[in-house]
């Protein structure tokens, strides 16, 4: 891990990972893709991120299995036809100086929802993707369809999902995997009580909990090289579910780590829709302190998400020790040369650090302003 005084456009190395700086930008769903599968739209919308200067950018929620999909239009791995088109988004961010990852997701009892933008309304038929799967038969909201309880059949056919989607991930060039496990998809669900009431090896006390996450984590790492990171997004806190506390998450890193988890990816919320913070208002990197908990107590790397608006703060997280990258959103989305900004605010270069296509035209119009 990092020592103090290092700040946020610092490189990072984990693994075979070499980093320009500590930015992550974070997955957000786009819900555009057909049949699972990536096309120019995602090429465009990350490629603009490795060309505003992110160190390494996560794609968002790709499904292991058909099943696993939030939506009909989310990305996928579950296929080898899938390969070809992520391997573009790979090559093009590389060779735009950043690394790409890959966040692989179930979304168990959160699948065959609509478009999000469409409002809230019933769950899709469903025989679109299969009927959801989940630790137990409670549905997300009562709009939602009731999920099947996972028997022995279902846990191993999806450990064998994640594990090829692993290796297709190596195919198709990504730098690092997460584990999504938070946000209330499958592995969020095995690990609450509130969503898992099995009484067999998979449900009851915290170790039972997490014991499907950690048949995970094994069987992605069985693919995953051993030189390339695995990271895990955890909801750290969750206010629908009070028995899960930091000191939990603490643990759970733990364990994570002792199976092939190199860092933690600190999120929060998403068992229950439109559930409320019970962190008090939600400022600027209201989740900090949470990755700075768990970095220190379980002795692992961490990525601080949350409201990180402002390259001052965040160059204050990354020094303080509370985090080892920081990962924006919305504020990427809002302003995707957010980093190269970041370099000029904090004193670290100029217009020099941006692609020479951008660079020169934005030399020449500070030298004369007037000029349009």
């Amino acid at each position: 891990m990092h020592e103090s005084g290092e700040g946020l456009l610092s490189h990072f190395t984990c693994k075979d990972l070499a980093l320009r700086n500590r930015v992550m930008i974070s997955p957000m769903a786009q819900y555009c893709a057909t049949d699972g599968y990536a096309n120019d739209y995602h090429l465009v919308h990350l490629g603009k991120y490795a060309i505003g200067g992110a160190g390494l950018i996560m794609l968002e929620a790709t499904a292991v299995e058909a099943r696993g999909r939030t939506t009909p239009f989310d990305l996928g791995l579950w296929r080898d036809e899938h390969v070809e088109s992520l391997r573009r988004i790979t090559e093009f961010n590389r060779s735009q100086g950043a690394a790409t990852g890959v966040q692989l997701a179930h979304a168990g009892r959160k699948g065959n929802q609509p478009y999000p933008w469409d409002g809230p309304g019933p769950a899709i038929t469903p025989d679109v993707n299969g009927y959801p799967i989940a630790p137990s038969a409670i549905p997300f909201t009562p709009e939602c369809s009731i999920p099947q309880e996972m028997g022995k059949k279902e846990i191993k056919e999806t450990l064998a999902a994640w594990k090829a989607a692993a290796r297709r991930a190596v195919q198709a060039g990504f730098d690092v995997i997460e584990i999504h496990g938070a946000h209330g998809y499958l592995l969020h669900q095995f690990m609450s009580s509130k969503s898992n009431l099995r009484v067999d090896e998979y449900g009851g006390g915290f170790d039972n909990r997490i014991r499907y996450l950690l048949e995970v984590a094994d069987a992605v790492r069985t693919e995953w090289p051993e030189d390339k990171p695995l990271f895990y997004r955890t909801s750290v806190v969750d206010p629908s579910d009070e028995q899960w506390t930091i000191d939990e998450s603490v643990r759970l890193a733990s364990r994570l780590a002792e199976h092939g988890v190199d860092l933690i990816d600190c999120s929060y919320g998403g068992l229950a829709k439109r559930a409320t913070t019970n962190m008090g208002t939600r400022n600027q990197g209201f989740l900090v302190p949470c990755s700075g908990t768990i970095r220190r107590g379980a002795n692992i790397r961490t990525a601080a998400v949350g409201l990180i608006l402002d390259p001052d703060f965040a160059d204050g997280v990354i020094r303080k020790g509370d985090a080892d990258l920081i990962a924006t959103g919305r504020e990427a989305l809002y302003n995707p040369h957010w980093v190269l900004h970041a370099y000029q605010e904090l004193g670290k270069g100029g217009f020099s650090d941006w692609p020479d296509q951008y660079g020169w035209w934005l030399q020449s119009r500070a030298k004369h302003p007037v000029i349009r």
